[in-house]
């Protein structure tokens, strides 16, 4: 059985409309930084790449723009924020990975949607590198006063403006500048770890909107969902303002799982559906068989409007938790999303993909 199977489908919106109608079945792959993929250290990789997924079906590339506290392109919001231009690898060999992936994936019919990977995540450093190191007062902070750490990153507070309007500057400017198909944010974008939030300036606003002071459990409902509207307001105020600039750009999302991304990085992507504050959502089902696969596919179909399905390209990794997903279950998880009327499936990650050539042909 090969990955060749193509339906059309309709993206509704509740503001600007997007013709995404004669778009084929979703076939994309998300393209990490090295040294995961070696997709990004040179010209002679990319071209090879896009090639290959061209010739395997795919229409869609998902390549990571911000990662590790640096741009994989020259930046001039970074130099305006006096951060590094540019990753020093690719300053090093003057390149800019993006421009070149674009100028690649447009001779293949690849859509290429940015991929801000770490989103409100500062380093990879205990120390929080080098961005925290100049904005320390941008420091996500714990109930006991610590810096978060979470998925063994170190955080900034996606709840401070300053940290908003540093990401929103990010985008637009891929936006801007770059003939992309849209921009991607993911479980780092817009999110921010449960245990965060406990910052002066967060308790002093939230106490001044209800009258409380902030539980000391992080998880207690009315603190999470407060800090997660937060975030949804400034999704909305991204989703604008990308709408602005280029109004066909596709705003692409993926969360963890619902309710999981709520009740641990405060994403209420199912208010983001409801508000027609995303185009594609591409929920991170990393699974590794089908079964524990086709459970979180159903809870999809019995909890989200029949109308908002299409909007949904889930992700799928070739190996979860330390364990491969064999090929005949990813044949069937395929075949899955397309009996549930969803408009394709984006895989975690390019390297992955030549393990299950004989399936992507």
């Amino acid at each position: 059985m090969s990955y060749s199977h193509s339906k059309s489908y309709c993206q509704e919106k509740e503001t600007i409309q997007i013709e995404l109608q004669s778009l084929a079945e979703i076939r994309g792959a998300w393209i990490a930084n090295r040294p995961h993929s070696q997709v990004l250290e040179s010209k002679d990789n990319i071209a090879e790449a896009m090639k290959f997924l061209a010739a395997t079906g795919f229409n869609f590339v998902f390549p990571v723009v911000w990662n590790r506290g640096y741009t994989l392109f020259p930046s001039q919001v970074m130099a305006s924020y006096d951060f590094p231009l540019l990753d020093p690898f690719y300053k090093q060999q003057q390149r800019d990975p993006l421009k070149e992936i674009i100028v690649e994936a447009k001779q293949h019919n690849i859509a290429v949607i940015p991929w801000f990977e770490y989103g409100f995540a500062a380093s990879h450093l205990l120390s929080g590198g080098h961005i925290l190191k100049q904005k320390p007062d941008w420091k996500a902070i714990a109930p006991d006063g610590s810096t978060v750490r979470h998925g063994s990153l170190t955080w900034m507070n996606g709840l401070n403006p300053q940290v908003q309007q540093f990401m929103l500057e990010l985008v637009l400017e891929v936006v801007d500048k770059y003939d992309v198909a849209g921009i991607q944010g993911c479980d780092r974008f817009p999110a921010m770890p449960i245990a965060a939030g406990y910052d002066r300036e967060t308790v002093t606003k939230y106490r001044k909107e209800t009258g409380k002071q902030p539980s000391s459990n992080p998880k207690q409902q009315q603190w999470v969902q407060w800090r997660a509207n937060l975030l949804t307001n400034f999704l909305a105020k991204l989703y604008r303002q990308v709408k602005q600039i280029k109004p066909e750009a596709i705003v692409s999302l993926s969360p963890a799982v619902y309710p999981f991304c709520l009740q641990n990085l405060l994403q209420d992507s199912q208010t983001w559906l409801e508000r027609g504050i995303v185009d594609l959502i591409h929920p991170q089902i990393y699974r590794s068989s089908y079964s524990s696969y086709r459970q979180e596919v159903n809870k999809i179909v019995k909890t989200v409007d029949n109308n908002l399905l299409t909007k949904f390209a889930p992700g799928i990794a070739f190996t979860a938790n330390g364990k491969a997903l064999a090929a005949k279950d990813l044949l069937k998880c395929i075949e899955l999303n397309r009996h549930s009327n969803f408009s394709g499936t984006v895989f975690f990650h390019y390297e992955g993909l030549k393990e299950y050539r004989d399936i992507f042909n």
